[in-house]
């Protein structure tokens, strides 16, 4: 269980922060702008909670769990060391992103096929959905490139393009099931 008695510790005052290992590391590395991004979708998912309601909200709370589940995989390095820890570190489970296809998959059979791309927008829920998309975007595209620099859960990239894709439907259901979708109009404005 984590205790989080005092806020403030100083630590990080010199522009390091702490690993889930303990390793000290620069707060721009990559796997701290990894994790830290991950928060930020963990954010921007709050918000799009405030215009949800019912399967969507509860769905969204699964997704903030999963997310700070995502958090903690992140932080933790060494994954080939996870049998050597004082615990069992938290990693992303292939039942998570299973989970986000199913869901998706539910979603996209009460959708029309779509004709044209969309523009973020429609509905209050649909334009933060949207924001979360981007953002979860940003996280996947960040966690590839710690990849490349370090071993990581190869669940956790997994579940950032499946959630992802998870958001931009979420978003059509969010605009009347598409019908409210903003529709790109190539050339419109020239």
């Amino acid at each position: 269980m984590v205790v989080l008695n005092k806020i403030y510790t100083r630590t990080g005052d010199a522009g390091e922060t702490a690993l889930g290992n303990g390793a000290r590391v620069a707060k721009h590395s990559a796997r701290v702008t990894a994790y830290g991004t991950v928060d930020e979708v963990n954010a921007t998912v709050g918000l799009a909670r405030l215009h949800a309601t019912g399967e969507t909200d509860d769905a969204l709370a699964r997704i903030q769990n999963d997310l700070f589940d995502l958090g903690a995989d992140l932080c933790r390095p060494d994954m080939e060391k996870d049998t050597e820890a004082e615990y069992t570190p938290l990693r992303m489970a292939p039942s998570q992103v299973e989970r986000l296809e199913a869901e998706i998959d539910a979603m996209n059979k009460q959708l029309e096929p779509l004709r044209s791309f969309i523009l973020p927008g429609g509905s209050a829920l649909a334009a933060h959905l949207h924001l979360c998309r981007t953002v979860s975007r940003r996280a996947e595209r960040l966690s590839v490139e710690l990849s490349a620099l370090e071993h990581i859960n190869e669940a956790a990239v997994k579940y950032l393009n499946r959630l992802s894709d998870w958001f931009f439907v979420a978003s059509r259901m969010a605009n009347n099931g598409g019908k409210d979708d903003v529709l790109w109009v190539p050339g419109a404005n020239r």
